[in-house]
């Protein structure tokens, strides 16, 4: 698959993973579109945006309407958008749960049903989620997004099959902790619960990682245009670990 021209929709586009993924598919040639609910990120990357929020399927659906009225069918779509939320099973809720499973499985679901049409009209196309660690192993305390996360692993490999004979793969990256302000936050939440320094949680979450080390950006934006390449074409249905090896 050559990029160049090909268009390419990314959700959670504003800031962190999801920016520096539309910013390297961008570079390599192909017109992309972001998406996120809040439209100042958006506008700040400089690319062609629509707001829409990933669990409402009807606002999806229109928003890549939108996108492929203008830059032409959806050839590669990257399902970033996502939430984390952190607490002890014990005093999670029935509604903490739904709202983990709607942003980070059901949004996942109603981006590529939207981009699909295009995809089957083509014979070609990719698929990919922004998924975790924590879809491949459990995590204390995260019980809610690891529940999320494997739902997401699980929907990549049904649909990768059923997909396969027609041209389409499907694939998730599967990153430990990423250095974005989502993670910042996360590390912001530990030092107010356990009187931790800033630099002793991070290190504190750096342990799970054989390489002491935050995963950047950029390693998961390379591996998204590596699976759209025509060395991956028969990359499908794998959940890739990006961690230093801690899976």
């Amino acid at each position: 698959m050559k990029l160049d021209q090909q268009h390419v929709v990314v959700t959670g586009g504003g800031t962190g993973v999801g920016a520096e993924i539309a910013r390297a598919f961008s570079q390599a040639g192909a017109l992309v579109t972001i998406m996120g609910r809040r439209e100042e990120p958006l506008r700040a990357q400089g690319l062609p945006y629509e707001i829409c929020d990933v669990t409402d399927a009807e606002a999806v659906r229109a928003a890549f309407d939108a996108a492929r009225a203008v830059r032409g069918p959806v050839t590669v779509v990257v399902a970033n958008a996502g939430a984390a939320e952190s607490e002890p099973f014990a005093r999670m809720s029935a509604a903490s749960l739904q709202a983990m499973l709607a942003v980070n499985v059901t949004g996942v679901f109603n981006t590529w049903q939207a981009a699909l049409p295009d995809m089957q009209a083509a014979g070609t196309g990719r698929m990919i989620a922004v998924a975790s660690t924590a879809g491949l192993k459990g995590y204390p305390y995260v019980a809610g997004y690891a529940a999320a996360k494997h739902g997401v692993i699980g929907l990549t490999r049904a649909l990768a099959l059923e997909l396969a004979p027609m041209g389409v793969t499907v694939n998730a990256i599967c990153p430990s902790f990423v250095e974005t302000p989502m993670l910042e936050r996360s590390i912001e939440t530990i030092v107010d619960k356990t009187g931790m320094s800033p630099e002793e949680a991070a290190k504190s979450l750096k342990k799970g990682n054989p390489q002491k080390r935050f995963i950047q950006t950029d390693e998961v934006a390379g591996t998204a245009l590596w699976l759209c390449s025509d060395a991956a074409r028969s990359v499908n249905g794998h959940a890739l670990s990006l961690s230093g090896g801690e899976i």
